[in-house]
């Protein structure tokens, strides 16, 4: 049986919006996807409600982060109980059971929460938190991100050695961030996304130091 010009017309319609569809996530997980700012962990760099294009290269091609680069990561767990410095990484106990969820979770991202934070060590780095101020391999280091007199604590995680394949990461207001000093080195394999560009608000347009 012949299909009318009207039908023919729906099924073009419909294969153009699947095929749409289906690049738009593949450009969402492979290359780069735009997202907000939803907290103040990283104030003055980043203000709440901000908009930034994230790359997914790194993530793509399994690449570590540079010192410095702001990045955004799967949240673990935040309450931790036991500290230990001799292996300072991050938990994660969820894990979405079937197919359709992981799609969901990991592509889609529904119901997923993430953290954005500066990195500051990368595997082998020996990090000191100690008198207010924070030490890379004995060296004491110079944040200009950071405002003038911010002095930057822990209860957790002060003197230890990122583990190889993870990086330890916090946020550039350290006074009011919830970050690696409190629930260890983040892995690689999920870290998401490195922070590029801000679009909005318009006046502040431009790559993001």
């Amino acid at each position: 049986m012949k299909m009318n010009e009207k039908t023919k017309d729906i099924l073009e319609w419909v294969y153009c919006i699947i095929i749409a569809f289906v690049l738009a996530l593949l450009i969402k997980y492979f290359i780069g996807t735009p997202t907000v700012v939803q907290m103040q962990s990283m104030d003055p760099t980043l203000k709440q409600d901000q908009r930034l294009i994230l790359s997914r290269i790194g993530r793509t091609f399994h690449q570590m982060p540079e010192r410095g680069d702001i990045i955004t990561f799967e949240a673990p767990n935040v309450n931790v109980s036991i500290i230990d410095e001799s292996n300072p990484v991050a938990t994660y106990d969820y894990e979405p059971k079937g197919l359709w969820k992981k799609f969901q979770y990991y592509v889609l991202e529904v119901g997923k929460k993430s953290f954005i934070k500066r990195v500051i060590g990368l595997p082998g780095d020996h990090i000191e938190i100690k008198d207010g101020k924070v030490y890379r391999n004995s060296e004491e280091l110079q944040e200009d991100y950071l405002q003038p007199g911010v002095v930057t604590t822990s209860n957790a995680y002060q003197d230890f050695v990122v583990p190889e394949n993870y990086v330890f990461a916090m946020g550039d207001n350290r006074e009011h961030s919830t970050d690696c000093r409190d629930f260890g080195c983040i892995p690689l394999e999920k870290i998401e996304g490195t922070v590029i560009l801000r679009i909005w608000p318009l006046n502040k347009f431009g790559f993001v130091q």
